[in-house]
């Protein structure tokens, strides 16, 4: 069985199997080296994930992942006063929140990377056309996020990592460090493919640097199999395992 590089957040994970997606190019990477599983969970905030987290990293798990990455943040910074109310978690219970996903992932296997993802930026003026493009006249002239509150939450998440001795990708910083950082979000939050394309190069950036570019095959690759006995190389490559 290969090893596992588990992805969970909200939809900006469930969202990245997509054409060009993160996700996709984190398993093209590691393709035949390990299984990218995504667990990601449209509209969720840290909340509500917890309730999630026996069942996508089980206790007793025989093969825990080798790595996960936590990317939430996006809903939890919603505005008490907006339209997305009803998913705001306070900064402080958002931090705490993500402390206890990560203790539950260690406690699983020490050796497991974790890897947390603070939420892009928000760009306001994207998220009102978005809005009009869907709503029309009935959109709402109140934002739901503000780029200012989202950085509070990326800054608590980075904090965090620093304190637990984890890698981190401030997507809140590095992408605003780009002129024209808007083109990385299709609706204000949501990614492009450039936003997707840029996610993907920091989180396989630190997997490589955690020594994953050098992760096994599972099999052996065609050009080392001998057309006059093919066994010998699958016998030697499954007792390496």
């Amino acid at each position: 069985m290969r090893p596992q590089i588990v992805l969970f957040g909200d939809s900006i994970t469930q969202h990245s199997f997509g054409s060009g997606g993160w996700g996709a190019a984190v398993a093209d990477a590691y393709s035949r080296k390990a299984d990218v599983v995504l667990r990601g969970y449209s509209g969720y905030n840290t909340r509500w994930a917890l309730f999630l987290l026996n069942h996508i990293f089980p206790l007793g798990w025989e093969k825990p992942p080798i790595a996960a990455t936590i990317f939430f943040g996006a809903n939890d910074a919603a505005l008490l006063d907006g339209t997305g109310k009803k998913q705001h978690v306070p900064v402080e219970e958002y931090k705490n929140n993500l402390r206890k996903m990560v203790e539950h992932i260690k406690s699983l296997s020490s050796k497991t990377i974790v890897v947390l993802i603070t939420p892009p930026p928000i760009d306001i003026g994207g998220r009102r056309e978005y809005a009009r493009s869907r709503y029309g006249d009935k959109a709402s002239n109140s934002p739901d996020r503000t780029n200012e509150i989202t950085g509070i939450y990326a800054e608590e998440c980075v904090a965090l990592a620093e304190e637990l001795g984890l890698p981190s990708v401030n997507l809140w910083s590095k992408m605003q460090e780009i002129d024209g950082w808007q083109k990385f979000l299709s609706d204000g939050l949501h990614l492009t493919s450039e936003g997707n394309a840029f996610v993907s190069k920091e989180v396989i950036k630190i997997l490589d640097g955690a020594g994953f570019s050098d992760l096994p095959y599972d099999f052996p690759m065609h050009s080392d199999i001998d057309e006059e006995d093919p066994g010998k190389a699958f016998a030697q490559q499954i007792s390496a395992v």
